[in-house]
């Protein structure tokens, strides 16, 4: 029998030799490849960014901000990187020798609980740095609520945790949320100030007396309204315990999916709660990082 197609020569694509530029004038990455690649798009570029093709120095870089220093050398590699390994719960979005930035899951623990000890965001990226090298440890910066997805980032080392965490207000340079809450919020914008305390039974409430509890300001825009939701875009400028879910209860519209807090309906079976921007002050080179996630699909659905 004849088979078919035998005696064809098989076409291959030529595989496209890797670019390389020494860096000549401080610049940032992004304005760098736009100019070395004239032929190439804004959108092009960023494509390149986001599927890991660009290397300073044979590290792997993706934020189109970073900062290029005179005497370092990039290299663009055409060829797509091989699907890296899939962790459970979380997504690794930047790594370096200092510390990691992850997207995760609503339903994933930050850390471990006494009721709970594996399948944390912490375990599995720990497990993860492990297989590295198994000196490699992870250190918690900051936390987000089980039930809450999106942007946060670890440590890797115990220096790096207490610099982070000592400098946390001038380090973090913008920390926005995607809120979706029950009703129609009726003033579009707003601030909200309160003094947070947590009860004996570990839920947090709010208060006028500042010697009760800590100082949380909270600022919100709204984005969307429905009949019966508004999706919000939430800034914090303190970082306290439930401080969003606590202030949308204050506010008279609480976070959909959040009993705790007062929430009557559960419409998409989560918490309306997602970290979509973390921006920070790197903790050795002082580089302004910015990481960004989309907001969930499913939080739109409700505005259709």
């Amino acid at each position: 029998m004849r088979q078919e197609g035998r005696g064809k020569k098989q076409f291959k694509p030529k595989t496209l030799a890797p670019l390389k530029f020494e860096v000549e004038i401080e610049s940032e990455l992004l304005i760098f490849l736009l100019a070395k690649l004239p032929q190439k798009s804004r959108n092009n570029v960023k494509v390149l960014l986001r599927d890991k093709n660009i290397y300073v120095d044979g590290e792997v870089i993706s934020q189109y901000n970073h900062v290029l220093k005179i005497g370092q050398k990039v290299e663009i590699k055409w060829e797509k990187r091989p699907e890296e390994q899939k962790l459970r719960g979380i997504k690794i979005i930047f790594e370096d020798q200092y510390l990691v930035v992850i997207e995760k899951e609503a339903g994933v623990l930050s850390i471990a609980t006494d009721k709970q000890k594996e399948n944390t965001a912490y375990s599995v990226l720990s497990e993860y740095l492990k297989k590295q090298d198994p000196a490699n440890r992870i250190f918690v910066v900051h936390r987000l609520d089980k039930d809450t997805s999106g942007i946060m980032m670890y440590a890797k080392s115990q220096k790096i945790q207490k610099t982070l965490q000592e400098s946390w207000n001038e380090n973090i340079l913008e920390r926005t949320y995607i809120a979706v809450v029950e009703g129609k919020v009726e003033k579009p914008v707003g601030k909200i100030i309160s003094y947070l305390v947590e009860s004996k039974a570990l839920i947090m409430y709010s208060s006028q007396n500042p010697e009760l509890g800590q100082k949380a300001i909270t600022y919100y825009e709204t984005l969307k309204t429905s009949k019966h939701h508004s999706l919000l875009q939430v800034n914090l400028e303190t970082g306290r315990k439930n401080q969003i879910r606590v202030h949308m209860q204050d506010l008279g519209h609480s976070v959909i999916g959040d009993a705790k807090y007062g929430a009557a309906t559960n419409p998409i079976k989560r918490l309306g709660l997602h970290a979509l921007v973390l921006a920070f002050k790197h903790p050795v080179s002082k580089e302004a990082m910015r990481f960004e996630s989309e907001m969930p699909e499913v939080f739109l659905g409700l505005f259709k």
